[in-house]
């Protein structure tokens, strides 16, 4: 286990440090996380099974949270170039924490849910407003957008509750009642994570909000720390349907996943 690594104090963003609180709360380490073994998830529908077991060697600790880093593109207008951190706890909150550029004009900012309420803030030179956003929707949307990091966090596992969605399909469902969020997770023969689908709160191409198709394809993961999660990532609304490629504006390369 890399100890130096899980006890390294990484600094909070520069981005999120209008929420250093919450970002320091939601990295706390997990404190003598219990070791995973196969026996755990036994109880589990079989597509559950199979992708936790492959996402998770025995004996890893069960980490509770993540602190992740990543480079890619966004859509803002046109292809951006981005690099961010994030910290995610699911159950809990995640904050992402980025900087991205517009004709060479660094926009910096993060989105969020902690404290049971989501935001989007960013601003142009760290100074300029460009965007606020919080209230109801954009809290649920976030939570939405949480419920699908669970693959960030696969040692998080019993934060769920897990059913089968069909013979290659894990279905991962947190909340209650209309916040409930359900995700499933698509896989390969050997339990590797093709692609997750969901409904999402938001309200794409500025229509109302509203629940509306929204996925994330995976095409390529990594082990390490005794877990395996998504390396290169592409995310987008219309998953799944004729407009997919429209609605994708998210590309990634995931740098670095530090369990907490």
């Amino acid at each position: 286990m890399p100890t130096s690594a899980l006890l390294a104090e990484r600094p909070v963003p520069r981005a999120a440090r209008r929420v250093r609180e919450d970002w320091v709360r939601l990295s706390e380490p997990t404190l003598d996380p219990p070791p995973f073994d196969a026996g755990m998830v036994a109880h589990l529908p079989e597509p559950a099974r199979r992708y936790l077991t492959h996402a998770i060697a025995p004996g890893t600790p069960l980490w509770q949270s993540v602190q992740v880093s990543m480079v890619g593109r966004i859509g803002l207008g046109s292809w951006r170039r981005f690099s961010a951190d994030q910290v995610v706890a699911p159950g809990r909150g995640y904050i992402w924490a980025a900087v991205a550029r517009v004709l060479g004009v660094p926009v910096v900012g993060y989105d969020r849910l902690s404290g049971g309420s989501g935001e989007m803030r960013w601003r142009l030179l760290d100074l300029v407003p460009v965007a606020d956003a919080s209230g109801a929707d954009v809290t649920r949307s976030a939570a939405g957008r949480l419920a699908s990091e669970i693959v960030l966090v696969p040692t998080a596992f019993a934060s769920v509750t897990w059913t089968a969605g069909g013979a290659d399909t894990a279905v991962a469902t947190s909340g209650r009642g209309a916040e409930q969020q359900r995700v499933e997770l698509h896989l390969g023969a050997d339990g590797h994570l093709v692609d997750l689908v969901m409904q999402r709160w938001g309200n794409p191409d500025g229509k109302p909000f509203a629940l509306h198709p929204f996925g994330v394809s995976v095409d390529a993961d990594r082990a390490a720390d005794g877990v395996t999660t998504p390396s290169a990532v592409r995310a987008g609304w219309w998953h799944g349907t004729d407009r997919q490629d429209a609605g994708e504006f998210f590309r990634a390369e995931i740098t670095r996943v530090e369990p907490r």
